[in-house]
């Protein structure tokens, strides 16, 4: 029988094991249950993920275009009526080039000109905001 009366001892309680507890600081963050946006996928080696076949921005994190910066640029400057803007998918502004530029027998290609400069020394995006390789 068992005496009720008695207070039990602390010292003879058993001790919980402390790895089946789990991590022990409570502050502690978890990893997240999935690779960051970006990370290369186990089984695919370091640099490649398939969601960035050409890679991540490394100030934005965001995956590079399958365009380039480079032929947008020389596009737009060598034929100045928005094929470049044709070629990174921004057709409204392409056809806004053509028409001016046709409307008014070729001075308004300048504004393609310029725009080809803008596209080869800044930081272009596609029509989808991913930045151009």
């Amino acid at each position: 029988m068992v005496d009720f009366t008695k207070r039990p001892d602390p010292e003879e309680e058993p001790r919980p094991d402390s790895s089946a507890q789990g991590p022990q600081n409570p502050y502690q963050p978890t990893p997240p249950p999935y690779p960051p946006y970006g990370a290369p996928a186990p089984g695919y080696g370091y640099g490649h993920s398939p969601a960035a076949p050409w890679g991540v921005d490394p100030l934005s994190g965001l995956p590079y275009s399958d365009k380039q910066k480079v032929v947008a640029g020389v596009l737009q400057i060598l034929l100045p009526f928005g094929i470049g803007r044709f070629y990174t998918g921004h057709t409204g502004l392409a056809v806004a080039q053509l028409l001016v530029c046709l409307l008014t027998c070729g001075i308004g290609g300048l504004w393609s000109m310029i725009d080809g400069i803008i596209l080869l020394v800044g930081n272009p995006r596609d029509v989808g905001g991913r930045p151009l390789r």
